[in-house]
């Protein structure tokens, strides 16, 4: 089961990193349950548009930087957690997370909860 959540997982972080529209919207209609949803303490996103729209917007706010997994991935039944970090490829990142994700019985996401560790301040 782990394998497959790492898999699954490492598809997830893809989607939220591909700027090519068309490409990133196959990607959550496969990844993705038709009324999958996605909540973080900034965005409800219901619906594969609507977190279609919601990957687009923090690409458009953090141009150039890119998502990527920090640490194990840890699962069990249909649910996984994961660590992320979003920032310049070659550079410390300024914002830090973790998603919690569950899956329904075809193992497409259902439901993604992301918690901000680390978010840059403004002065």
């Amino acid at each position: 089961m782990a394998t497959t959540f790492d898999k699954l997982t490492e598809r997830y972080m893809a989607t939220w990193n591909e700027t090519d529209p068309a490409q990133r919207r196959r990607d959550i209609d496969d990844l993705w349950a038709p009324d999958g949803r996605y909540v973080d303490p900034m965005v409800v996103a219901e619906g594969r548009d609507a977190i279609d729209a919601t990957i687009a917007a923090v690409q458009s706010q953090f141009p150039g930087m890119t998502f990527r997994l920090v640490g194990p991935v840890d699962s069990h039944h249909n649910q996984t957690r994961f660590t992320w970090e979003l920032g310049p490829d070659n550079g410390e990142a300024p914002i830090a997370g973790f998603d919690v994700a569950v899956t329904d019985d075809d193992g497409r996401l259902t439901q993604v909860l992301g918690f901000l560790d680390r978010v840059p301040t403004t002065s």
